[in-house]
């Protein structure tokens, strides 16, 4: 089986949000030299509202070790690694346990003081490694210099999984979308990858009879779409959370997802651990000065040292732009 084929020919890409080409991910950790190689199945699923990799987790584990051994056969890896998050780990450690037994993969809880920066694929690697949780600089790539300096192939649970459907050619170019908010019917569903936004929330019975817009990819670092830019298909990890106009109060909002980022900021740069603070400090004055909030998050983005601090301003600018339309009155 040419498992780099299969892959490229589905054109299969990363389902952690990134949105990597999986074949190109695999083909240059396969040609990396090292003494050893390993296997990641990265299933922290920090992002809040974001939960397909458990629903694949609870229904389909079997499917995602199938990945994984493909994965370890053709790198001809040491050793496969699930890094899990603690919720996780309580509810499937017995069963996943159970279908690893006589394979070379074991599970690595992620520590409960990792936070969200605790799933970010670098982040990962210095936790299995015991060492202090937080990115590391790249270059070099995992796929590179992984776990203990070795070519390391890190994907989410959801890769894996269509990983196996790809090389038994049951593949049929779907992916699994969390929708939440509010919404009556709220879950994970399976839909074709190239479905819209608005295809999927009328077909799950989901969309709105009121003033509503949507954050795609996550509920801190998805982009916000007013209800007239749903003519696209869900990015990054594929969850959309639905948000009552009348319901939500701007400030609330703005203040829920620079919190977030601020308590969850690992304080290794100094752009992103003062710039959250500064955030912070901001939306937290009597009169928020907008045009403060907005050079913030403009140094973030061009200067933090991980995808945390680059992703601070996404949430922030769709929403001042897609929602409130540059009525700053919040």
């Amino acid at each position: 089986m040419n498992i780099i084929k299969k892959l490229k020919k589905a054109n299969l890409k990363g389902r952690g949000g990134a949105g990597f080409p999986t074949w190109l991910k695999w083909d240059m950790t396969k040609k990396a030299k090292g003494k050893y190689k390993y296997v990641v199945c990265n299933a922290a699923e920090g992002e809040p509202g974001v939960l397909k990799d458990k629903y694949i987790l609870e229904h389909y584990p079997k499917r995602v070790i199938d990945g994984m051994m493909i994965a370890i056969d053709f790198l001809k890896a040491r050793e496969g690694i699930i890094y899990i998050n603690l919720d996780y780990y309580k509810i499937f450690r017995k069963n996943l346990e159970k279908i690893t037994k006589n394979k070379p993969i074991k599970l690595f809880c992620k520590p409960s003081s990792a936070g969200y920066i605790g799933g970010e694929e670098t982040s990962v690697l210095n936790a299995v490694e015991g060492k202090r949780i937080e990115p590391r600089l790249r270059p070099p790539f995992p796929p590179q210099v992984g776990l203990w300096g070795m070519p390391t192939l890190v994907n989410n649970v959801e890769t894996f999984y269509d990983v196996s459907l790809i090389a038994n050619d049951e593949y049929k170019h779907t992916r699994f979308y969390t929708i939440g908010g509010d919404c009556l019917w709220d879950g994970v569903y399976e839909f074709s990858e190239d479905w819209t936004i608005e295809k999927i929330l009328r077909e799950s019975k989901n969309y709105p009879d009121f003033d509503f817009f949507v954050q795609v990819g996550g509920d801190a670092s998805g982009e916000v779409l007013n209800s007239s830019q749903l003519d696209r298909p869900a990015s990054g990890a594929a969850s959309i959370t639905i948000y009552s106009l009348l319901k939500h109060k701007p400030i609330n909002l703005l203040k829920r997802w620079i919190n977030f980022f601020f308590y969850h900021s690992c304080g290794q740069c100094t752009a992103c651990r003062e710039g959250t603070y500064r955030l912070k400090e901001a939306i937290y004055s009597p009169h928020p000065d907008i045009n403060l909030i907005y050079d913030l998050v403009d140094n973030l983005s061009e200067s933090s040292f991980c995808g945390l601090g680059g992703a601070v301003p996404i949430p922030i600018k769709s929403y001042l732009k897609n929602v409130l339309k540059g009525s700053f009155n919040i």
